[in-house]
């Protein structure tokens, strides 16, 4: 049996996260020491690694949750798990679009920015007034 900071540190997780998974219900609730102490045996250091992981790779929260539900059920339907992970991918896709746009966008008021004084800049020009910019790049809406 592992303490809290034993699996907070084989997994990269801090404690305080640990609790709060506990809390919210992703990692079920730990067993208790006589001395009241949390603790932990491997099928959770494999249940907090995975949902380490799905964090790593930008998995919410809820879609670990459903992750987390469908391997408890093995017998269900790997398209379910596929489905999940192709929302996660245009999640992603979609990040990378924007990204490359505000990419675009900097280095387009970096290149025309050729003034000697800021009352001439054109990077603070155009950070003044979105009507500036060539495309949306993820503009909040109004």
């Amino acid at each position: 049996m592992l303490s809290i900071g034993v699996l907070a540190k084989r997994t990269g997780t801090k404690v305080q996260t640990v609790r709060y998974y506990e809390q919210i219900g992703l990692m079920p609730e730990a067993e208790r020491s006589a001395g009241g102490q949390r603790r932990y045996g491997t099928a959770q250091l494999d249940r907090l690694a995975f949902i380490r992981h799905a964090r790593q790779l930008g998995f919410s929260l809820e879609a670990i949750r459903e992750l987390l539900d469908l391997s408890d059920s093995p017998e269900r339907s790997c398209a379910e798990v596929d489905a999940v992970a192709r929302r996660q991918l245009s999640e992603v896709e979609a990040r990378l679009a924007r990204l490359e746009a505000l990419r675009a966008e900097l280095q387009r008021m970096i290149g025309e920015c050729h003034a000697d004084r800021v009352a001439d800049c054109r990077i603070l020009e155009v950070l003044r007034d979105h009507e500036e910019c060539l495309s949306d790049h993820g503009a909040p809406q109004p």
